[in-house]
């Protein structure tokens, strides 16, 4: 280390401690970072996807609240890449194909009749019955 009239000249960088997160580029902002921007100057465009494996020196990582609020200059086009195996929202289609399948778990019965299987014990024989519930209350053997 230099000595300097002040005393000796620390480092600018802290230790050898390096911080194996990707931070967000944006000034003041220390969240992790999950997307990489990208810009394509000669098509006049921004690119967003996914985080990059390693750190580029012309692009810049972005934390979910940036990466969300991105905005292009005037003129620019904004190419948002998704990445395959980040979870997506359900779709209407999702929730209801989720609905069915409980459904259809609710009604053992009626699949067990369709494959030419008997009839669970309890019934009454009527074709329109339907069991409210797979519980039952019994009192024990004392009452």
């Amino acid at each position: 280390m230099r000595e300097s009239r002040r005393g000796p000249v620390k480092s600018a960088v802290p230790s050898n401690v390096v911080s194996l997160v990707r931070r967000c580029s944006r000034t003041a902002c220390g969240r992790p970072a999950v997307a990489t921007l990208t810009y394509v100057y000669a098509d006049s465009t921004a690119v967003l996807g996914p985080l990059a494996t390693y750190a580029e020196p012309h692009c810049y990582d972005l934390c979910a609240e940036h990466s969300e609020r991105l905005t292009a200059p005037r003129g620019w086009d904004v190419v948002r890449l998704t990445d395959g195996s980040a979870p997506s929202r359900p779709s209407g289609d999702d929730l209801e194909a989720l609905a069915n399948a409980v459904r259809e778990a609710a009604r053992p019965h009626d699949r067990a009749a369709e494959a030419g299987g008997t009839r669970p014990s309890g019934g009454s024989g009527n074709t329109g019955e339907t069991r409210r519930g797979h519980l039952r209350v019994l009192r024990s053997p004392d009452s």
